[in-house]
């Protein structure tokens, strides 16, 4: 994947062990996950043979909508935003700022929904726009997570997977868990979910730093610092 960087160099952090990658994307969404488990009128048994039904697969795949949502995108998406546009951006700026600067386009990529919704007039104007800064915030902060991945990790597969999960799951329904009638119990998983992998963001920021100071320390290459 690095080959031209630099003439055929190496990329100026280096990729980590697949020990040292961070958190699923899983671990984020636990609360609708345990949400979905608490709603879903199936047993679990019957939810894993329906997923590894070939007549579901079948009808996802004939479904345009889905493959936009679960494959083109992610792909494409990922492919341009991460793959491409942060090679670019590392060696002028840094990991940490390109991990930052990079999903403002990726958010502003997404703008194309506002004049859509314009063109067939679904709601009003300024409704639009809030529902189009609220997708920039959301985009903008989900594209951050993948750019992390994919610096911490190196490979693109990281990101697309991510990015079709969290397509799939969508934004969290936050308002429907305070309503939920088991909410005293549902609510701290939310809350278990961000704390885990922020918790988990800063012992790989720590780790990174004790491990470029260790080289330092023994006259090795210096290397760039990892996402702050």
């Amino acid at each position: 994947m690095w080959g031209g960087w630099r003439g055929g160099t190496a990329p100026p952090w280096s990729p980590p062990a697949p020990s040292d990658s961070p958190c699923p994307p899983q671990v984020l969404f636990l609360g609708p996950l345990i949400q979905l488990s608490m709603d879903c009128p199936w047993r679990w048994l019957d939810g894993v043979k329906g997923a590894l039904d070939p007549r579901l697969w079948a009808l996802c795949l004939g479904d345009v909508r889905w493959l936009r949502n679960q494959v083109v995108a992610p792909l494409t998406e990922e492919l341009v935003f991460r793959a491409c546009m942060l090679p670019m951006l590392v060696p002028c700026t840094g990991p940490g700022p390109a991990v930052l600067a990079c999903p403002l386009f990726f958010g502003v990529a997404h703008f194309h929904h506002v004049i859509e919704q314009l063109r067939f007039r679904q709601g009003s104007v300024g409704s639009i726009f809030m529902s189009a800064a609220f997708q920039f915030s959301y985009t903008a902060l989900f594209g951050a997570y993948t750019a992390f991945i994919f610096l911490r990790t190196g490979h693109l597969a990281g990101p697309v997977l991510c990015h079709s999960f969290c397509n799939s799951m969508g934004f969290p329904a936050v308002g429907a868990a305070l309503e939920h009638p088991r909410r005293r119990a549902l609510l701290p998983c939310y809350l278990l979910g961000l704390l885990l992998a922020e918790l988990d963001h800063v012992v790989h920021v720590q780790v990174a730093g004790g491990r470029q100071h260790v080289l330092q320390r023994r006259g090795g290459q210096r290397q760039a610092p990892l996402v702050h």
